[in-house]
C-alpha cells in the first residue's frame, strides 16, 4: 500500500526508513505542543482548545504534504509568526485574537492565490539575499527578548528602559538550566533535544513544588472555544492591511527557503529541476487557512525536517508519520498543561540562537545591502514588532540603493513591499 502510495523504491527508501525519518523528524518539532499553546494564551485563548488545535494543524498539515506533494516535510504553527500574533498583534495593538486569526485567514486565502498564479515565486525571487537573511536573523531576535523576558532573566527598567532580572529566582535558575541542557544536547546532536529541555525543566519544576503534577495522558480537552472563532469581518477595516502583509511576507519566505533547503537536501529539487514543490507550496498555503479555522496562527513547513531527511526519510511515507504522531499528542493535554513558561522559554531562546545564523548571509561588504539587513535585524527586537523591522528594512533598502545612484538594483518586488509600508505609515501611523 505505501509503495503505491508514496512510489518508496522509486526514491530509494523502504518503509521502516520512512517511518524511522518521520519518528525524527517528530522528536525535533514535537516542542511546539508545549510552546505554541503557551505563547497565544497569553491572548486569552483558553490553553486547552490551542493545544488541540496545533496537534490538528500540524496532523493536517503534515497529511496535505504527504498525500498533495509526497514530501518528507513537517508542518506545524512557526515559531516567530505565533509571537507576532500574540505580542504584537494582541498585546501591542489591542485587537483581540479572533480578529488575529481572521488575520491569519486572509493571508492564507492571499498565499493559496499567490502561490497558484506563481507570484510567489516572483515575490521570493525579487527580495534581496540579503534582507531574506535579515528577517529570519529579527525574528530570532524578536523571539530572543520574549525569552528573555518569560524567564525573568531581562526586566522593565525606568531609567535604562530595560535591566537584568533577580538571577536568583528559582524560575529564572531552571530558565537558564534549561537552556544550558537544550544547548548541550544540541552540541552533541541528541535528537529532540528542545523537547527534553523542556520536559527536563518541568520535572524539576515539580519536584521542587513550582508546578503541580497533574497527569500525563488524557481525552483531548474541547477545541469548541477556538474552533472558527475566526473574525473576518473585523479584519475587514485598514488597521489590518500591514498586519496581513506581513504574516503574507514571512510565510512566504520562511516556508518558500525551508521547502527549498530541506527538499534539495533530499535530492528532489535539482537545478532546472523544481520536482513537486509547486504541490507543497499549495500544501502549506491550504494548511495556513486550515490552521486558522481550528484556532491557532500560521502553519508552516519545519526546517527541523531536515533531520527525517538526514534519516534516510524521501516520501511523503514521512510526512504521514508526523502526521500520525501529533494526533497521538492529543492525548498528552495534561503533561503539556503543567509545562510552566520557564520551560518553553529556554527552546524559545535555543531557536533564536539558531536563528542568528542567518546573517551570515548578509553581504556585509555592501553598505546598500548590510545597512538595510541591520535595520530590520535590529528593529524588530526593539519596537517589538516583526512588522516594524520589515518596514525598516524594505524602506531603508529602496531609499539607499535610490540614493547612491542604484535604483536599477531595486526588484519590483522589493520596491512594491517599500511602497505599501510608507503608505501604511503615511495614511495609518498607529
Amino acid at each position: 500500500m505505501f509503495e503505491n502510495l508514496f512510489k518508496l523504491k522509486d526514491h530509494g527508501t523502504s518503509t521502516r526508513t520512512e517511518l524511522l525519518a518521520g519518528l525524527t523528524t517528530f522528536l525535533t518539532m514535537s516542542y511546539i505542543i508545549f510552546v505554541n499553546p503557551d505563547i497565544l494564551s497569553s491572548t486569552g485563548m483558553d490553553r486547552g482548545s490551542v493545544f488541540v488545535a496545533t496537534c490538528l494543524a500540524a496532523a493536517l498539515g503534515s497529511l496535505i504534504m504527504a498525500f498533495l506533494a509526497n514530501w518528507p516535510i513537517g508542518m506545524a504553527p512557526g515559531m516567530g509568526l505565533n509571537a507576532f500574533f500574540a505580542f504584537t498583534v494582541v498585546a501591542q495593538m489591542g485587537y483581540t485574537w479572533e480578529q488575529a486569526l481572521g488575520a491569519v485567514f486572509i493571508s492564507g486565502v492571499v498565499f493559496v492565490l499567490l502561490t497558484i498564479t506563481g507570484a510567489r515565486e516572483w515575490l521570493v525571487a525579487g527580495i534581496p539575499a540579503s534582507l531574506r537573511a535579515a528577517i529570519a536573523a529579527g525574528i530570532g531576535l524578536f523571539l530572543g527578548i520574549i525569552a528573555l523576558k518569560t524567564a525573568g532573566i531581562v526586566v522593565p527598567n525606568p531609567a535604562t528602559m530595560v535591566g537584568l532580572g533577580d538571577l536568583t529566582q528559582p524560575s529564572t535558575l531552571l530558565a537558564i538550566l534549561g537552556f544550558f541542557l537544550i544547548a548541550a544536547l544540541g552540541a552533541l546532536q541528541i535528537r529532540g533535544a528542545i523537547l527534553i529541555g523542556i520536559l527536563a525543566v518541568t520535572l524539576l519544576s515539580i519536584v521542587l513544588g513550582l508546578t503541580q503534577f497533574q497527569g500525563i495522558f488524557s481525552a483531548p480537552p474541547s477545541l469548541d472555544p477556538t474552533f472558527f472563532k475566526l473574525d473576518i469581518a473585523g479584519v475587514l477595516n485598514t488597521g489590518f492591511f500591514h498586519i496581513i502583509l506581513v504574516f503574507v511576507l514571512v510565510e512566504v519566505f520562511d516556508a518558500t527557503g525551508t521547502m527549498i533547503g530541506v527538499a534539495t537536501r533530499a535530492g528532489l529539487v535539482r537545478p532546472g529541476n523544481p520536482g513537486r514543490l509547486g504541490r507543497a507550496l499549495l500544501s502549506d498555503s491550504c494548511a495556513i487557512v486550515a490552521g486558522s479555522f481550528l484556532g491557532t496562527s500560521s502553519t508552516t513547513a519545519y526546517v527541523e525536517s531536515a533531520s527525517g531527511v538526514q534519516a534516510g526519510g524521501r516520501t511523503g511515507l514521512t510526512a504521514l508519520t508526523i502526521a500520525v504522531l501529533f494526533l497521538l499528542a492529543l492525548f498528552l493535554s495534561p503533561l503539556a498543561a503543567i509545562v510552566p513558561a520557564y520551560a518553553t522559554a529556554p527552546a524559545l531562546l535555543y531557536v533564536a540562537c539558531l536563528m542568528l545564523r542567518e546573517l551570515v548571509d548578509v553581504k556585509w561588504e555592501d553598505i546598500t545591502e548590510s545597512v538595510p539587513a541591520a535595520m530590520t535585524a535590529v528593529a524588530m527586537p526593539l519596537t517589538y514588532s516583526i512588522a516594524n523591522g520589515l518596514a525598516f528594512g524594505f524602506i531603508s533598502y529602496v531609499v539607499i540603493k535610490a540614493l547612491s545612484g542604484r535604483f536599477r538594483d531595486i526588484h519590483p518586488a522589493t520596491l512594491l513591499v517599500a511602497v505599501l509600508f510608507v503608505i501604511k505609515y503615511a495614511l495609518f501611523p498607529d
